[in-house]
């Protein structure tokens, strides 16, 4: 059995999914996968379905009964990973935003001592490809905005590429996550700084999709802004 699990979020990523599998067994690491879908119309799911015949021993598939929000997916993922025991928990998009070779580089940083490695834009520059310059400073001054708020070091606090030591799931109570977009990014992020445990940026180039539709909405920039200020509300009360 791997020690490690790479949870994918998906909702209608049909012209992705296929390939990304392949490109995460294709690496030297074994990594198993779990895919979590929304019930996917486009039949994400079914494309799954027929590469577990394949893949019968690391591809794992969690369908949900509806579109529930990237946080709510990853949640079910944590939860499901830590009752099979994976040492090793990663988050990564479907659309090949986040370079599968990549997890090496996050799960080696896990082995040298971090109990969290974000895969960063921003931590050596701007690494972003593709995305128009209105994106990137939207999601750089975001970034500088959780910093400010929070008191984190981090660069990329919206990052979605990480490897999780198992250690801190079980720490963080998911049960009480809020946020469902990419303030979930944020939040679960801020919980582990709560929690003192060591955060480590791995430098990546992030390439915006080329397949598929973003599912970036104004909603999920609202909750992003305001989650921020009450999660730093919560912990200076001690609620968090």
């Amino acid at each position: 059995m791997s020690s490690g699990i790479v949870i994918i979020p998906t909702y209608n990523e049909i012209e992705n999914i296929e390939s990304i599998v392949r490109a995460v067994f294709s690496l030297e690491k074994t990594f198993h996968i779990l895919i979590v879908d929304d019930n996917s119309p486009d039949g994400t799911a079914q494309k799954v379905v027929e590469l577990q015949t394949e893949f019968s021993e690391k591809l794992f598939l969690e369908v949900r009964k509806k579109k529930s929000g990237l946080g709510t997916a990853y949640v079910h993922g944590f939860k499901w990973a830590l009752q099979r025991n994976y040492e090793f928990i990663f988050e990564m998009d479907a659309d090949f935003s986040h370079n599968p070779k990549d997890l090496e580089r996050l799960h080696e940083a896990c082995l040298n001592g971090a109990d969290l490695a974000v895969g960063s834009r921003y931590v050596i520059g701007v690494n972003v490809v593709n995305w128009p310059l209105s994106r990137v400073l939207l999601s750089y001054f975001a970034s500088v905005y959780v910093r400010m708020i929070t008191g984190m070091k981090i660069m990329d606090a919206t990052a979605g590429f990480i490897c999780y030591k198992k250690h801190v799931l079980e720490t963080i109570n998911l049960d009480k996550i809020k946020f469902i977009g990419y303030a979930f990014q944020i939040e679960m992020k801020y919980r582990a700084f709560a929690k003192k445990f060591n955060i480590q940026e791995v430098p990546v180039i992030f390439t915006d999709r080329t397949k598929g539709q973003s599912k970036m909405s104004g909603a999920i920039i609202k909750e992003a802004v305001f989650g921020v200020l009450s999660l730093r509300i919560k912990k200076f009360f001690n609620r968090l």
